[in-house]
C-alpha cells in the first residue's frame, strides 16, 4: 500500500509498505478514504520529537471503512464506516474507566521510554513517534486500528467526510480545552492560536456559553476565520502587546480563562524574546518555545483558569511559576480523551449546532502529501488545513 513517511527533518515521502495484518483478537483493519495532516505532525516533521525512525508512517487524524476484524471486536463489521480517535486506549485500565482516554496505561508498549522523560508513561498514539508506541499512522491506504472495540465510532451516511474526520482530533481537541475553563455566563476567554485546534477551540467556547472570545495570532487570515465562524474579537500580536491589548479588553482584569493552542513551536512578536527560546532550543537547552504558555499565565485574571491543548514534548524554561502561584491560577491539560467526546460532538454536527470543516482550505490527493506538509509548514496560499483523500 501507500503510505506518507517520515525520511528525516523536514521530509516526507509517500512510499510503498506492507499492507497492515490482523496482529490481535482486538484489532480491526481501516481501508482510509480521508486523513489530515495536524499542525502537531509538523512537531514531528521538524524533528521535534525524539524517538522518530526513517520510514515511520505518519497520521494520527484519518477514518475510512473497516474491512477486517479480530475475533473479539463485535461492535464493528466489514463495510462500517468509522472515524478513529487518535489516542489507542483499552477500555480498561483504571485511566479508561475514568474517562482519561489518552493515559491508558495498556496501549504504549514503549512505555519505559515515555517514563525516563515523563515520569510515567500517556497511551500510544498513532503515527506519532516510538516515544509513544511506534504504532503506523492513517497518512496511508490502510491501517491497523487496535482495541478497535474501543476507539472507532460509525458514522451515518449523511454526515460527510470532511465533518466526520474532525472527530478524529481537532474538534474534540478545541473542545476539551474549551470544557476544562468552565465557562460560566458572562465570562471572557482568550485563545492563543489561530490554527485549526484554536479556531474549534473558539468555536467551542461560544458552544458552551462565554459571552466574548478573543483569539491571538499574526496571521489575518486566520484572524478572520476567527471573527467570521466564532465571533472572536481578535488580536494580532505582531501588531499588539498582547498583555495591554487584553487588559484594555477587559477594564484591566484579563480573560476569566486563557486557551493555549499553541504548544511547543511559538512564535514571538519581539525578536529578542523569539531569539532567544529559537536558540535554546535549536542546541536542546529546552525543547519547547513557550511563548504563548507564558503570556496565557501572564494575561488571566487572577483566579482564573489556564487550559493548555497545544502540544508539549519536554522541558520549558522561564516558566512564570511565581505568577502562576501567587495569583490562585488554575491549570488544567491534556492529550485529548477524545473517545469521551467523538459521540457527543457528532450528535452536535448532526443537530447544525456546528461545521468543523470551517476549518479546511486546502484537499488533495495521498500522493501530494509531501507537498501539503510544505504548504502548511510555510502557511502558504492561506493555508489552514490539508484534507488527504484516499
Amino acid at each position: 500500500m501507500k503510505a506518507t513517511a517520515w525520511m528525516g527533518k523536514d521530509s516526507v515521502k509517500v512510499v510503498d509498505v506492507p499492507d497492515p495484518k490482523i496482529m490481535n483478537a482486538r484489532d480491526a483493519i481501516v481501508r482510509i478514504t480521508t486523513t489530515a495532516i495536524c499542525g502537531s505532525d509538523l512537531h514531528l516533521y521538524h524533528g521535534y520529537i525524539p524517538a522518530m525512525r526513517k520510514g515511520d508512517i505518519l497520521g494520527h487524524e484519518f477514518m475510512g471503512e473497516v474491512v477486517e476484524v479480530g475475533p473479539q471486536v463485535r461492535n464493528l463489521r466489514p463495510g462500517d464506516r468509522v472515524v478513529v480517535p487518535f489516542p489507542i486506549a483499552c477500555g480498561h485500565c483504571t485511566s479508561c474507566q475514568r474517562g482519561l482516554y489518552s493515559v491508558c496505561e495498556n496501549s504504549n508498549p514503549n512505555a519505559g521510554i515515555a517514563e525516563k522523560i515523563m515520569g510515567h508513561s500517556p497511551a500510544g498514539i498513532f503515527g506519532y513517534s516510538h516515544l509513544l508506541g511506534g504504532y503506523a499512522g492513517g497518512q496511508a491506504e490502510y491501517a491497523r486500528v487496535p482495541f478497535a472495540d474501543v476507539g472507532p465510532i460509525k458514522v451515518p451516511d449523511e454526515v460527510p467526510d470532511e465533518q466526520a474526520v474532525m472527530l478524529a482530533d481537532v474538534f474534540p481537541t478545541g473542545y476539551m480545552g474549551a470544557e476544562m475553563c468552565d465557562i460560566k455566563p458572562g465570562d471572557v476567554v482568550a485563545v492563543w492560536g489561530a490554527g485549526p485546534v484554536g479556531l474549534l477551540a473558539a468555536a467551542s467556547a461560544r458552544l458552551l456559553g462565554a459571552e466574548r472570545v478573543i483569539v491571538i495570532d499574526r496571521y489575518p487570515y486566520r484572524l478572520g476565520l476567527a471573527r467570521e465562524h466564532a465571533g472572536a474579537e481578535t488580536i494580532n500580536y505582531e501588531d499588539t502587546d498582547v498583555l495591554d491589548a487584553l487588559n484594555e479588553l477587559t477594564a484591566g482584569r484579563g480573560p476569566d480563562a486563557c486557551i493555549d493552542a499553541v504548544g511547543l513551536e511559538g512564535h514571538h512578536g519581539n525578536a529578542a524574546i523569539y531569539a532567544y527560546d529559537r536558540a535554546k532550543q535549536a542546541v536542546r537547552l529546552e525543547t519547547e518555545r513557550p511563548f504563548a504558555l507564558r503570556e496565557a499565565i501572564l494575561s488571566c485574571r487572577s483566579g482564573g483558569v489556564v487550559s493548555v491543548i497545544g502540544a508539549y514534548g519536554g522541558f520549558v524554561d522561564k516558566f512564570p511559576i511565581g505568577a502562576f502561584m501567587n495569583r490562585s491560577l488554575i491549570m488544567r491539560t491534556g492529550q485529548c480523551h477524545v473517545q469521551r467526546y467523538t459521540r457527543p460532538l457528532l450528535e452536535r454536527i448532526q443537530r447544525g449546532e456546528i461545521d468543523p470543516s470551517f476549518i479546511i482550505s486546502h484537499r488533495m490527493p495521498l500522493a501530494d502529501a509531501p507537498k501539503g506538509y510544505k504548504i502548511f509548514q510555510k502557511k502558504q496560499d492561506d493555508c489552514t488545513k490539508v484534507l488527504l483523500t484516499v
